[in-house]
């Protein structure tokens, strides 16, 4: 499979078919980048995590189903996000901030366990920095593929629509 060159970018204003507004033809594994974009999405707005993950709002899943989307095709908890330029990430600098917020989130995960309460997590001494590097990663990734990085975070049934979709 090949990756199609910066002139044929849709960045450049050729757009391909998109999922969302996200480009779909000009990274291989679109999928796997929706899914990590969704979990940078939610793991980056605390404004989100109070209201929807603290609140127990349905559709959207918790943190740890979040960490488990970041890194489940991925092994981003085995291997550096570096493995994927071309692919999944666009470039060294996205793949840079994808490893930073990966590694905090998950040092975090493995120090409070998988099964806490959301309130842990939140409230974990960690965790603002966690949030931090998520959404540097996220805001890259979303102007990256074209989108607003402030819009609110889409449900699970949405984003399982719209990786179906194509």
């Amino acid at each position: 499979m090949t990756v199609q060159g910066s002139e044929n970018s849709s960045r450049r204003g050729r757009r391909s078919s998109t999922m969302g507004g996200m480009p779909l033809n000009d990274m291989p594994w679109w999928r796997w980048r929706s899914n990590v974009r969704s979990a940078l999405h939610m793991l980056s707005d605390t404004e989100f995590q109070r209201g929807i993950w603290l609140a127990g709002v349905d559709g959207y899943g918790d943190v740890t189903d979040a960490v488990y989307r970041l890194v489940e095709d991925t092994w981003l908890d085995n291997w550096s996000a570096e493995k994927y330029i071309g692919t999944i990430f666009r470039d060294s600098q996205e793949a840079a901030l994808v490893d930073s917020a990966v590694l905090r989130v998950l040092r975090i995960m493995h120090q409070v366990g998988p099964d806490a309460v959301v309130s842990v997590y939140l409230e974990h001494a960690g965790w603002a920095d966690a949030v931090r590097a998520a959404r540097d990663a996220h805001v890259r990734m979303a102007v990256s593929d074209g989108e607003d990085p402030d819009v609110p975070p889409r449900t699970l049934e949405v984003l399982q629509i719209m990786t179906r979709s194509a």
